[in-house]
């Protein structure tokens, strides 16, 4: 049977609401921020404070050697085509042993730039590279893209088993991504529809979805996901590139990555990809995309070890911190957890989650700490998501000191349900409560282990939402000190040994604070 154990002190309401903001304020002002330049002594500090064992993370070692775009023909007029100048001076640096590639003030239009190692392709503040979206120059090449290895175009940066390489400076690298992206109506604003119809294109049957070409349609109707299906010959893979929408910048397989201080934008798909990298450093970073921009994620750290991830701001069109681990059969058969991350002192504006765990997390998830973050109008806080059929356990999650404002939908949520959908579309079509188990085995997920504090959201659709499945509820959460104002209290629906102490939260008025179904040892203390 459900048991649910309630240990309240008797305090009057305003009482009990005033020493609880006050408390988690103090909490907040008293944390320990990390500001100021990356180094490795301040790498160091970050990995050896964490609550798990983590080796330290250094920064990538890179000659010093440095030499400009334009000294091999680039010209930053943003109207000549400057891929071949760059791949010249990759390979020319990488023969003398490695250096700093410096792209100054300008706009650098060009195809596909690939990093090697030692490598560190270097921004002025007033510089722009902007790739150009003519899909002739991004050979289709195979690849991973949410968890399943596919084909998909190559993206503008990419760097494949690479040794100490970087993105670094100032400046902004833009993708192009609105000639790539389909997009619905509803997510524009009628300035911008009018724009994208005049742009060129093709409308759906009903006029309510934009698409680049033909093909993006064809694809479209036998894809899972965004992987297509059905395609056999190379011809048809060349009609349906517009869907083979790469991500803007992909790392795999690499190891001693940093990225700093520059601003990505308007990439065609995610943003930033390292796949399967080691001792990976992103700080200072900007990221930004289109609200309306599908599949618009930040940033999706996946199967990697030994990240650190600080000083940075999203604002996407999908999850803005995303950790995963491969999805289904493919990630299951790689087995590479994403381990050891460290995410402090980033601040994620628009996107479907602040910070999310899935739901690609088939290899697992395991040692992860967030801390100082804020979430401005995300529609989810903390997202944890998967599914039947993932497999993979995400364990050892700790996060503290977030500020939430304007959750379009919870402000934590466990959701072991996910259908491809937005939270606030799965808000919309209502979830299932009350399902039959099924037999436990390599595709069961579960999310376990997770400790949670410190945290005030000043404006959600609902406080907190468990909705885990019968066979394996999610398990050994642990709430403490948290204020959140909210129109629904917390719900909570197959979970087991849940313990809320220090929660404070107002619900609105005629809707419950805390409503247990399906679950077992939930504590409030």
């Amino acid at each position: 049977m459900p048991t649910v154990t309630l240990k309240r002190v008797k305090m009057k309401y305003i009482l009990n609401l005033i020493f609880a903001a006050a408390t988690l304020l103090a909490a907040a002002c008293s944390s320990v921020s990390f500001e100021g330049t990356v180094d490795n002594s301040t790498l160091a500090e970050l990995c050896s404070g964490a609550p798990f064992r983590m080796e330290r993370v250094t920064l990538p070692v890179i000659p010093d050697r440095t030499e400009s775009i334009a000294d091999y023909g680039a010209v930053g007029d943003g109207i000549t085509l400057n891929s071949e100048p760059f791949a010249k001076a990759i390979v020319s640096l990488v023969e003398k042993g490695g250096g700093h590639l410096l792209v100054p003030e300008g706009i650098w239009l060009t195809g596909p730039i690939r990093l090697e190692s030692g490598i560190d392709l270097h921004l002025d503040d007033n510089a722009v590279i902007l790739f150009s979206s003519d899909r002739d120059l991004y050979p289709i090449i195979e690849t991973v893209f949410e968890g399943l290895d596919c084909r998909r175009c190559e993206s503008p940066i990419s760097a494949v088993g690479a040794k100490n390489v970087s993105i670094t400076g100032g400046g902004v690298i833009d993708g192009n991504g609105g000639d790539w992206r389909s997009v619905k109506k509803s997510k524009m604003n009628a300035a911008q529809w009018k724009r994208k119809v005049a742009s060129g294109g093709i409308l759906s049957e009903d006029g309510s979805r934009w698409y680049p070409d033909e093909g993006f349609i064809e694809a479209e109707k036998n894809a899972d996901m965004n992987v297509p299906r059905g395609i056999e010959t190379e011809e048809q893979w060349q009609r349906i590139k517009s869907f083979l929408r790469p991500v803007m910048v992909s790392f795999r397989g690499c190891e001693n990555v940093w990225l700093d201080g520059v601003t990505f934008q308007n990439s065609p798909c995610w943003n930033l990809h390292p796949l399967q990298c080691r001792n990976v450093v992103i700080s200072g970073v900007t990221v930004r995309n289109p609200e309306y921009s599908q599949n618009g994620d930040g940033i999706d750290i996946e199967s990697c070890e030994n990240t650190v991830l600080v000083n940075s701001a999203f604002d996407c069109g999908d999850d803005g911190i995303c950790v995963k681990s491969g999805k289904d059969e493919d990630g299951r058969r790689r087995a590479a957890p994403c381990r050891n991350l460290i995410v402090k002192n980033c601040v994620v504006y628009h996107g479907h989650g602040g910070f999310v765990v899935g739901s690609e997390m088939s290899g697992g998830v395991e040692n992860v700490q967030v801390s100082s973050c804020r979430f401005l109008g995300t529609d989810v806080g903390l997202r944890f998501k998967s599914k039947r059929g993932r497999g993979g356990v995400v364990r050892n999650i700790f996060i503290d000191h977030i500020m939430m404002t304007d959750m379009q939908t919870e402000a934590i949520l466990f959701d072991l349900h996910y259908g491809g959908v937005s939270a606030v579309e799965a808000m919309e079509k209502g979830e299932t409560a009350e399902i039959e188990p099924v037999k436990v085995d390599e595709t069961t997920p579960a999310f376990r282990e997770i400790y949670i504090s410190d945290i005030v959201c000043n404006g959600a659709a609902r406080a907190m939402y468990f909705n885990g499945i019968p066979e394996m509820p999610v398990t050994g959460v642990n709430i403490e000190r948290c204020t959140i104002t909210s129109r629904r209290g917390i719900e909570i629906c197959y979970a087991r040994d849940v313990i809320l102490k220090d929660v404070n939260i107002f619900p609105a008025e005629g809707f419950e604070r805390l409503s247990v179904v399906h679950s077992e040892n939930v504590t409030e203390e």
